[in-house]
């Protein structure tokens, strides 16, 4: 049991780092950070898309990280 969870966990962070990896970047270096991070935070620009399905895919597979963690421990 203790195996399966570790495979699970590693097959789950590999899927994470893709799914982040494929996200578009949400400002244009650090100049954008520094000018444009404000209205980015609080605009009501909203993700559409692709953006929004692996926006909602990351969240996912974020949780499933988590509790895949905690349940090796907890088998161990």
């Amino acid at each position: 049991m203790h195996a399966l969870f570790i495979t699970l966990l590693i097959i789950d962070a590999v899927a994470l780092i893709g799914v982040v990896l494929l996200q578009s970047g949400k400002s244009a270096g650090l100049s954008g950070a520094i000018s444009g991070g404000a209205e980015q935070l609080f605009g009501k620009q909203k993700a559409r898309g692709m953006d929004l399905i692996l926006h909602r895919i990351t969240v996912v597979l974020s949780v499933l990280f988590f509790l895949f963690a905690i349940a090796v421990i907890m088998v161990e």
